[in-house]
C-alpha cells in the first residue's frame, strides 16, 4: 500500500492494519521484556505487588492487566516507540514532525476484562486532532481472546461523545461514551497476528471484550503519538486530576524536529498499574 493509499484508508475509516511491522524475532524479545518489567527486575512500578523469587513467569504476567508508561523502565519499549515501520506509516499519516506521550503495556489472561467504547481524544486532549494509536499485538488478537472491535468511520464528525459509568462486568473501566449513532451491529472486529500494528484515530470509537478464551493471554503494547506542532493540554499529576498545562512536556520525539524544544522535557508520569474498577478508567 502506497502512503497516499494508507492516507485514504486512514482517512475514510479511521483505522489501518500494518501488517507483520515487527518481525518475530522483535516480538520475542518485547515478550521476554514484559516479564522483567512485571517481575519488577527494570524498575518499580506504582500499585504491583512484588514478585517472588519462587513465582513462576505464569504468575507474574497474571497479576497485571496493564502498566502505564512501561517506556520509562526499558530501553527496548522505548525504542519500539520509534520502530521504523510505525515511524514512517505515522510521518505519512499525522506529518513529518511527531511526538509520542504515552505507552500502554496490556497483559489480558483468559477471563479478564476489555475495555467499553470509548474515544481516545477525550483522555489526551490535542489542539489538531492529529491523536494516533499505535496497538502492536504481541500475540494473535482474535475474537476469543479479546481483540479491538471498531465502529469503522466514527472519527469523521470530529465529535466528542459523553462518558458515564457502568457496571457491565465485561470491561474493566467504569466509563463508557454514549449518545453516538452507530450500533454495536456496525462495529467490526480487528483481528490481527502477533507483530501486525493497528493505527488508528483518537476520535474512533472502539472498545475490547473480555479475554474468552480457555487459556493464554492476548497482550499488546499500546503508544500514542501526535503532531509535534500541536500543543498538548494535558493534565499533571501533581496538579490534581482535572488539572491541566498548557502543554504537557513528558514527551518523547519519534520523528522530525519540536518546534517547542526550547521549553525543554518534563518527568513528570511515573510507571503504574491500571487502577481496578473503582478506580475508573485513569489514563
Amino acid at each position: 500500500m502506497t502512503n497516499s493509499d494508507l492516507k485514504t484508508s486512514f482517512e475514510r475509516d479511521g483505522f489501518l492494519v500494518l501488517d507483520h511491522a515487527l518481525t518475530p524475532g522483535e516480538v520475542a524479545k518485547l515478550l521476554e521484556e514484559a516479564v522483567g518489567i512485571c517481575r519488577g527486575e527494570l524498575g518499580d512500578i506504582r500499585g504491583a505487588l512484588p514478585a517472588e523469587a519462587a513465582d513462576t513467569d505464569d504468575d507474574v504476567l497474571r497479576r497485571f492487566l496493564c502498566v502505564h508508561y512501561p517506556h520509562k523502565l526499558s530501553a527496548l519499549l522505548l525504542a519500539t516507540m520509534r520502530h521504523p515501520a510505525i515511524v514512517s506509516a505515522l510521518t505519512s499519516l499525522i506529518g513529518p514532525n511527531v511526538k509520542a506521550m504515552q505507552s500502554m503495556l496490556f497483559i489480558k489472561s483468559e477471563g479478564e476484562p476489555g475495555q467499553a467504547w470509548h474515544q481516545d481524544e477525550l483522555f489526551i486532549p490535542t489542539r489538531d486532532r492529529s491523536l494516533t494509536a499505535a496497538w502492536i499485538a504481541l500475540d494473535d488478537a482474535t475474537v476469543a481472546n479479546g481483540c479491538l472491535w471498531v465502529l469503522p468511520g466514527s472519527h469523521r464528525r470530529g465529535v466528542l461523545y459523553p462518558n458515564r459509568e457502568h457496571d457491565d462486568p465485561r470491561y474493566d473501566c467504569t466509563v463508557e461514551s454514549y449518545g453516538f449513532p452507530f450500533e454495536d451491529s456496525d462495529a467490526v472486529p480487528v483481528e490481527v497476528e502477533a507483530g501486525s500494528v493497528v493505527l488508528f484515530n483518537g476520535y474512533l470509537l472502539h472498545r475490547s471484550l473480555p479475554n474468552t478464551a480457555r487459556h493464554g493471554y492476548r497482550r499488546a503494547l499500546v503508544n500514542h503519538y501526535m503532531s509535534a506542532e500541536s500543543l498538548l493540554p494535558w493534565a499533571v499529576p501533581a496538579q490534581g486530576v482535572g488539572m491541566a498545562q498548557a502543554d504537557f512536556r513528558d514527551i518523547v520525539l519519534v520523528a522530525g524536529s519540536d518546534p517547542y524544544a526550547y521549553k525543554g522535557l518534563d518527568d513528570v508520569r511515573e510507571p503504574r498499574v491500571r487502577p481496578n474498577r473503582d478506580g475508573g478508567c485513569d489514563r
